[in-house]
């Protein structure tokens, strides 16, 4: 087996630690640039009861997300993972997991190669977690931060355990995302590292000077010896200490990374492109130009958040709670009416049916503001139905109404006039439900005096990867 950074055609892996599933992918450099030679997902089934936080607690049991790891790792081609030079890691932001440093894992040999399982390794408190409070939340003091504080943050959840559980804290003495953990285990760092991508996500982090801010948390009696050493996204955090599922020894590990920041990578490829993704939620997001810095307090009520991305450049994102999930919840309920009516019929075949009673109606008067699970920077908000008139009470009326109002509420968060004063010349869209629905990609050609390029798929594992070779 060749070292790690011996000859041979260089190989990166890619790996992302998302919410619900595991990824791994292998790039590799061609000629004509980088191609996804395999990649390999798990679902993680990671979710797990939070005794000390109730119902408002959403965690995940870290044993079973480095299983879901370990599985992808082994489905990917031995060949291939021999021949991986570096690593790129990037996972759900905001989350925080504790561990002990010199014992937070096991290794053992397992088929062709070592491979880790996680132990003295607390549960994984997500970014989804609502422990905290606004009334906690606004107990806190105030970060010195362009990110306003929400539950799920991984410093108001350590606030959360000092003040309600300080017990729970004194058996680890490192914490970070759950990507800085693999990355801390490959490398064997004593002192956890993470990005100033994850660090942001946090809270209490300052991105212009790129540091914690420790004097406000030392005075709140905040464990700031559990904060991670930050570093800038692209650099190495280590080399792996030993051989990784047939990975050699000495591959160069990349510093963590955010999930957001790597899905946009790996297909924004211009300045003057905007992305627009919509899934269950939905995003649309730019570069900012060079040389742009946040504002130093953040205004809560705006849609628009800066996340930091590569190079000191920050991504503008308006990122809505309402994209597929509403016309998921708009099958359920006509499911539903259906199921009361006496009728039966399956979910999977009135989405199709929808779509095309939409597509026969080309315009409808009708107004839907489609935020039935309201907004970051508007969380009272609900949803509405307006300009209701007898001719345009049809299934196919109302679903096209239901999709323009999807794309018309991300379109009031980040206006088209905005767009333009900041370059943008072209918007590419992704995501399953803007990949499924032509109605909805109608509306989004409509709405946006853009060319709209479809097919350019987000990918955080793909994305982490091509970091990777971009970094060397």
């Amino acid at each position: 087996m060749a070292a790690a950074g011996g000859p041979g055609p260089t190989c990166v892996l890619g790996i992302d630690l998302g919410t619900t599933s595991v990824k791994a992918a292998l790039v590799t450099g061609t000629e004509r640039g980088l191609a996804l030679a395999q990649s390999c997902s798990r679902e993680t089934q990671a979710h797990s009861d939070s005794p000390g936080a109730a119902a408002q607690g959403m965690e995940q049991d870290v044993q079973k997300i480095i299983k879901a790891l370990n599985e992808c790792l082994a489905a990917l081609p031995q060949q291939q993972l021999q021949q991986v030079t570096h690593i790129g890691i990037s996972g759900q932001m905001h989350g925080v997991v504790f561990w002990k440093s010199d014992k937070g894992c096991r290794w053992s040999e397992s088929g062709p190669g070592p491979a880790f399982e996680a132990d003295r390794v607390s549960q994984l408190v997500t970014w989804q977690d609502g422990r905290c409070s606004p009334t906690f939340l606004s107990s806190l003091p105030l970060p010195q931060s362009h990110v306003s504080l929400a539950t799920g943050f991984g410093c108001a959840t350590v606030f959360w355990y000092s003040k309600n559980s300080p017990d729970f804290l004194k058996a680890y003495d490192a914490a970070g995302t759950i990507q800085d953990y693999v990355v801390a285990i490959l490398c064997d760092l004593k002192k956890p590292l993470m990005s100033v991508q994850n660090a942001a996500s946090w809270g209490y982090f300052n991105c212009r000077n790129k540091s914690w801010n420790s004097d406000i948390l030392k005075k709140s009696g905040f464990p700031v010896h559990l904060l991670p050493e930050v570093g800038d996204p692209g650099s190495i955090a280590g080399r792996t200490t030993c051989a990784w599922h047939g990975i050699p020894k000495g591959a160069k590990v990349g510093i963590a990374l955010g999930d957001f920041q790597c899905s946009v990578y790996s297909c924004l490829t211009e300045r003057t492109d905007a992305v627009l993704n919509i899934s269950t939620s939905a995003q649309l997001t730019i570069s900012m130009p060079l040389g742009f810095q946040p504002p130093e307090v953040p205004d809560p009520s705006s849609a628009v958040t800066y996340f930091p991305y590569f190079n000191g450049d920050y991504l503008a994102v308006a990122a809505s709670l309402n994209g597929g999930n509403v016309l998921a919840t708009f099958v359920g309920m006509v499911a539903q009416w259906a199921q009361e009516l006496g009728f039966q019929v399956q979910e999977s075949a009135i989405y199709p049916r929808i779509i095309q009673a939409a597509l026969a109606q080309k315009h409808s008067k009708l107004s839907v503001h489609p935020t039935i699970f309201g907004e970051r920077h508007l969380p009272e908000l609900l949803a509405s139905v307006s300009s209701i008139g007898a001719s345009e009470l049809s299934l196919g009326h109302v679903t096209r109404a239901l999709c323009r109002g999807l794309v018309e509420n991300l379109c009031s968060m980040f206006p088209v006039q905005h767009l333009q004063e900041l370059g943008v010349s072209r918007i590419l869209g992704s995501g399953s439900a803007l990949a499924r629905n032509e109605v909805l990609r109608q509306e989004v050609e409509r709405i946006f005096p853009f060319p709209v390029v479809y097919g350019k798929d987000v990918d955080a594992a793909v994305g982490a990867a091509m970091v990777m070779f971009h970094s060397k």
